[in-house]
Parts: structure tokens; sequence; C-alpha cells
């Protein structure tokens, strides 16, 4: 009998965050490939664009006015997913196909910088330490409203990912309710601590750092790694070091250290295929219902769709939506790929 090879043999890893497995098929990333190719822009952005709705002093979609911002700047969605207003509903206990509830939150824009042309990898550090504070407020200000219990901060980078414009921004959707990935990471983090504890992501993170194989980039406050269960091709995740359970916990060093860490993954990804890498990116940290949650540890994830070069993205089709999560290559071999590239832009060089 053949003796196990993990960088060779098909193999299931468990996340324990949400109680998946995901299947790692290694000995597929030397297929070819014959099928859809992406379309890459090469268009140069201008710094300012007068059609475009976030550019400072420019006239939005509703008619309302963007400020002379110089920072970063937040306003209320548009076009929200979420409204405010209560609704006066009476949920039926007895329906068992056809159960629903309102759901009331805010919706909010954060444009990162005035530049419609500068994202977050050709952005300065202290620049990024502004929309860190930013971040700060909006997770307060927002976790501080009554009928708030969560608060999503989120980024869509790239057309390729459904970003309908190319100006820097992200987006925080607030709501009532523990939307089900946060909930299911909730539920698995609350299990470990009251089993042994302690909390899943330290632990995690300390094992990681021991092993440093699929660590991409550290400082004193923070790693990125690729997680021994990502399901993307250059999935990573960024984890406080120390025990923080929110962003408004961070000292200002954290904030800086928080700041150069997204600029050094950011341009890594930027760097692997000398292309503005798109993704999803999102923070999770604790809920904002006033009880205390020493079972959550702050991070991020980041989800890049790409998979082989600028063009070629990994799809979830097949097995993936009939069976579970797969992937190709191995968070090793990806994780040795990103650290292996410089902090400096490709555009710089």
């Amino acid at each position: 009998m053949k003796k196990f090879d993990i960088n060779e043999d098909p193999h299931r890893r468990y996340n324990p965050l949400i109680n998946e497995w995901v299947l790692v098929s290694p000995h597929r990333s030397k297929r070819p490939w014959q099928g859809q190719n992406e379309t890459i822009s090469t268009i140069e952005l201008p710094e300012y664009d007068p059609t475009c709705y976030l550019c400072a002093g420019n006239v939005r979609a509703n008619g309302e006015v963007n400020p002379p911002y110089e920072n970063s700047f937040v306003f209320e969605n548009d076009f929200a997913a979420l409204k405010q207003e209560a609704i006066d509903f009476e949920e039926n206990t007895e329906e068992t196909f056809f159960k629903t509830q309102p759901e009331r939150g805010i919706s909010r824009v954060v444009c990162f910088s005035p530049k419609h042309n500068l994202t977050l990898p050709e952005m300065a550090v202290d620049g990024i330490v502004n929309i860190i504070h930013t971040w700060q407020k909006e997770y307060t200000d927002l976790g501080n409203v009554d009928y708030i219990n969560h608060v999503q901060i989120f980024e869509n980078k790239g057309s390729v990912m459904g970003c309908s414009n190319p100006h820097p921004h992200g987006q925080i959707w607030a709501q009532s309710s523990l939307p089900t990935e946060v909930e299911k990471t909730h539920n698995n983090l609350k299990a470990y601590f009251d089993k042994h504890g302690t909390n899943l992501l330290q632990d995690y993170l300390k094992e990681e750092l021991k092993l440093k194989d699929r660590v991409v980039v550290e400082n004193d406050h923070f790693a990125a790694l690729v997680p021994f269960w990502a399901v993307w091709p250059y999935e990573t995740m960024i984890i406080s070091k120390r025990h923080i359970t929110k962003i408004t916990e961070f000292t200002e060093d954290e904030v800086t250290a928080f700041a150069a860490i997204l600029k050094q993954l950011t341009t890594r990804y930027d760097n692997l295929f000398e292309t503005s890498f798109p993704y999803s990116s999102g923070i999770h940290q604790a809920p904002t219902d006033g009880e205390a949650h020493p079972e959550w540890q702050f991070h991020m994830h980041f989800y890049p769709p790409l998979l082989r070069s600028a063009t070629v993205k990994k799809f979830m089709v097949g097995y993936e939506m009939m069976g579970e999560s797969q992937r190709d290559i191995t968070a090793e071999k990806s994780a040795q790929m990103l650290r292996d590239l410089s902090d400096v832009h490709y555009k710089n060089k």
C-alpha cells in the first residue's frame, strides 16, 4: 500500500471555524487549462474621474454631492441592502417550509481615498491607518445602535468580484442578526472556548507560527497566513497575535502594524500575477450585543478568485456545489509563492 503524501495525494482538511471540510487534490494542479479566461483591464485609471459617483465633489446617483474629502469618507449606501425602519411582524412558529423574518440594519460605503486610482497596496501606511480609524469609529457608532448585533466590514475589489465602481472603497453592513457564516464561526469559537478554556484562533496561530509552513508575512502584532483549510487558491487570513476580540481594542502600535501587514499582503497579491489582484475581504470580530465574548479573536479573511494567472479564475461548480469545497494547489504551496514575493509593488520596480 502506497504511503500517504500530503503534497500529491487527495485528502480532506477540516475547518474548525465553520465545522466543514475541504477536499484537496494537489495532483490536479498539473492539468492543462482550456476553460474560460477572464479579461484583465489594462486601462490606467485617472486620479480623478468626473463621472465617478464616489470621487470627491461629484454627484452621486441619488443626487447628493460628495464633500471635498481628503482622506476616507463614509456615507449611507444609496442602494442599501438593509433598511433601518422597524417592522411590525408576528412570526408563525408553526411554519415548517416557509419561514421568514424581517431583518433590520444599516448599510454604509467607506471611500478609502479621494484618489480614484489608488488601491490598498499602492497607498501609504498612514493612509491605511486612517481607514482603520474609520473602521473603528463605524464599528463603535453602529454597534451602539440598540438593534444592531453584528457589524460586517468588507471590501469587494475588482470587476470579477462584482465591484461596479473601481474607486477604492469598502462597505459596512450592520444588522440585527448574526449572518450565517458569522453564526457558524461564533458557535464553533464558543464551543472550543467552553471545552478548552482557551481561544481557538490563538491556539491555532501559535501552532502555525511554530511551523511557518503557511505563514506569508508577520510582524510583532499580526500574522498573515494561508489557512490549513483554505478553499480559494490564494486565500489568506490575518490574525492578531494578542487576544483581541474587536478592532476597537487595538493600541496605536497595533493599528500601524495592521496597516503595514495589509499593505504587505495586498502588494504580494498584486505582484503574484502583476495585476490589480481582485478579492473579497472581510473582518470577523465580536458581536455588538453588549456581551463579553472571550471566545472571539480578531481576524480578517481574503478570498481571491484567481487560480493560475491574471486571467484564469477558480469557479465553484459541479462537485463543489453538490458535494463540498475543493482545491488543487495546496495551502503550503500557495503560501510559499506569496511569501517569496517582494514587498515592493511591481509598478514601482
